[in-house]
C-alpha cells in the first residue's frame, strides 16, 4: 500500500520572497530540505504532488519541479514510478573495501532487504570462465537479486559462483547478504579485484530500479578470492547514483 501524501503546512512557505533576488525554486528547496532534516518529513513519507503544491503556493509547476529536483540530486528525495516523490535517508556512501552491500547498508543504520529474481545453475560463458578461472561451459551457480534499502531499490546484483563450492539455500540469500552466507559455510574472502564504471540503464534495469529509461548507473565488477587464491565469486552490480556512491581514500607514497 502506498503511503499517504504528506501535506506541509503553508506556514513553512509564508516567508517566501516573491520579488527578491533569490530564485523561488531555491527558497522552496531550502524549506523542504529543512523539513526533511528536522523530521517534519520523515523517511518514507510521500511528498505532496507538484501540481497540488504549486496551486497551494500560487507557483508554477516548473518552479516546484525544479525545487524538488534539487533535493532529488542531493539524495534526499527519490522519484518512484506509480508512487510519487518520497523522502529517503540520503545517499549510501560505500568505501571501496571487501564488504557486501548488505553489510554496508546495515552498518549505515539502514534496513536492507532482497528480492531474489533468479537462482539457477548455468554454464559459464567465456567472460565468467575467465573471471573464475574455470573451463568455459563449466556449471556455475547464478544469482540475480534486487537490493533495497528501507524498501527503495538501490541495486540490481548478479553473481556467479563455482558449483560445489557452497550449498546455498534461497531463503538464506533473501534474508542475508551473500558474503554472510558464504562465511557461514566456511568460505573466507581475502582479496578481490574490482572495476568501477558507469553506463546507461537497460529497459529492464530501469523498471526494476523504478527510474527513467536510459538513466545513468554506477557499475561494479568484482572477483573475490579466498586465502588460497581460488576465485570464489564473480559479481556484476549496478547502482542508482542518486542513492549510492563509492568513496576512496588516497594516500601519497
Amino acid at each position: 500500500m502506498n503511503p499517504k501524501e504528506s501535506i506541509l503546512p503553508l506556514g513553512l512557505f509564508m516567508d517566501l520572497e516573491r520579488s527578491g533576488p533569490i530564485p523561488l525554486y531555491f527558497q522552496i528547496s531550502q524549506r523542504l530540505e529543512k523539513a526533511i532534516l528536522e523530521g517534519d518529513l520523515p523517511p518514507g513519507s510521500r511528498l505532496e504532488n507538484e501540481v497540488a503544491l504549486g496551486e497551494r503556493l500560487g507557483l508554477s509547476r516548473p518552479t516546484v519541479r525544479r525545487a524538488i529536483q534539487e533535493l532529488v540530486d542531493k539524495g534526499l528525495l527519490v522519484r518512484r514510478r506509480g508512487i510519487g516523490t518520497q523522502v529517503v535517508h540520503g545517499q549510501v556512501t560505500r568505501g571501496v573495501e571487501l564488504t557486501s552491500l548488505y553489510d554496508d547498508l546495515a552498518q549505515s543504520g539502514k534496513k536492507p532487504s532482497t528480492i531474489l529474481l533468479e537462482m539457477n545453475v548455468i554454464p559459464a560463458d567465456s567472460k565468467i570462465a575467465a573471471a573464475l578461472a574455470i573451463e568455459e561451459g563449466a556449471p556455475t551457480l547464478h544469482l540475480r537479486r534486487i537490493r533495497l534499502t528501507d524498501n527503495v531499490a538501490v541495486s540490481v546484483m548478479e553473481n556467479w559462483l563455482p558449483t560445489g563450492l557452497i550449498d546455498l539455500v534461497a531463503e538464506d540469500i533473501v534474508e542475508h547478504g551473500l558474503y554472510q552466507v558464504m562465511r557461514s559455510r566456511g568460505v573466507t574472502m581475502r582479496v578481490a579485484k574490482q572495476h568501477i564504471g558507469a553506463r546507461k540503464a537497460t529497459a529492464e534495469e530501469a523498471n526494476l530500479l523504478e527510474i527513467d529509461k536510459s538513466s545513468a548507473l554506477l557499475t561494479m565488477d568484482r572477483t573475490a578470492y579466498d586465502s588460497s587464491g581460488r576465485a570464489v565469486e564473480f559479481g556484476h552490480h549496478c547502482y542508482r547514483p542518486d542513492l549510492y556512491s563509492f568513496e576512496v581514500t588516497l594516500v601519497e607514497k
